[in-house]
């Protein structure tokens, strides 16, 4: 039986986008991202979205679908992509999700994990406490969590106390029961991966590429458009380093380290995501063509009937 979604996964700079857009033609498939910042309009260098020459060679979904003031959430993800699911798969077409958001991957193929409602009165005695205080408080009664979270992370830090004080029981051990579920879509899952050192090379290169493409004149638009400094999109990686130099609170030298810094603590939490589940293919990431072609013969191994394959003009098969 075909699964009914192919997904390609991975750390950010690994090379999805390259790689999916071949596999997705050769597949007759469309994209969906998955990819908590791409999902804003806007966003374009900072988020590394897919050119306009890449969407026009394979439809994507569930890019620009947000404005920068409107709040997201996974459960709004969850949402679009099922309705980008069944429209993808009523022409006829295979679903291909690609990206690095490990929460809404999980999102759509097992589900929403259903914690109790907020307590306002509990979230106002949160929000009166330091963030550090609240990270410690986590460490007390959800040491696994709280090892999983960044302590700098308020919003979930508060979230996860909220759940444990309403619940008697740590959110991460509600998040393991979940685990056991049944995945609300047949799925086959590859992870994109590469030795450490080549990965961090290849972020640096793509963080200096990006500034040669006009980041900071990205940076600038927004902030002069109105668009608020703590605003989610703009407090994520790319794009509150670089305001923090327009502020003046630190130098562009310091603004870039602090970039790629961020950018490698991001792909390795990424990739410390990815390897609690271990229904992912792991995939060592190659030369495109030969990326290609291995992921093109393990989605046949695991199909009784593969799906016809669309010729691509001009490309030889892997």
């Amino acid at each position: 039986m075909n699964a009914q979604l192919l997904c390609l996964l991975g750390p950010t700079a690994v090379g999805k986008t390259e790689i999916a857009i071949h596999l997705a033609r050769r597949l007759n498939a469309e994209i969906i991202s998955v990819d908590s910042r791409q999902i804003y309009r806007e966003l374009d260098i900072g988020t590394a979205k897919p050119t306009p020459a890449e969407q026009r060679a394979v439809r994507h979904h569930l890019i620009d679908c947000v404005d920068i003031s409107e709040a997201f959430s996974v459960a709004a993800y969850q949402s679009l992509a099922d309705r980008a699911i069944a429209d993808i798969q009523k022409r006829g077409k295979r679903v291909l999700l690609v990206g690095g958001a490990g929460l809404y991957f999980r999102a759509v193929v097992d589900g929403l994990f259903e914690g109790p409602g907020g307590d306002p009165g509990l979230r106002r005695r949160f929000e009166q406490e330091a963030t550090e205080t609240l990270h410690r408080q986590l460490t007390a009664c959800d040491p696994v969590l709280a090892a999983r979270i960044h302590p700098n992370n308020r919003v979930r830090v508060i979230r996860a106390l909220e759940v444990y004080e309403l619940t008697g029981t740590p959110l991460s051990e509600r998040q393991r029961q979940w685990d056991s579920g049944t995945p609300r879509y047949p799925f086959l899952a590859f992870c994109l991966t590469l030795p450490r050192p080549r990965l961090y090379h290849r972020i640096e290169q793509r963080v200096d590429s990006m500034l040669a493409s006009g980041l900071m004149r990205e940076v600038e638009s927004l902030l002069a458009a109105g668009h608020p400094r703590e605003s989610a999109a703009l407090r994520s990686f790319g794009y509150k380093e670089l305001i923090a130099y327009l502020d003046g609170t630190c130098s562009y030298t310091a603004a870039v380290s602090a970039l790629k810094q961020n950018t490698r603590r991001f792909a390795k939490r990424q990739l410390t995501w990815f390897r609690k589940d271990s229904r992912l293919i792991w995939v060592d990431r190659k030369a495109t063509a030969e990326s290609v072609g291995y992921l093109l013969e393990r989605i046949a191994d695991t199909e009784e009937t593969p799906e016809p394959r669309a010729s691509v003009p001009g490309e030889g098969r892997p």
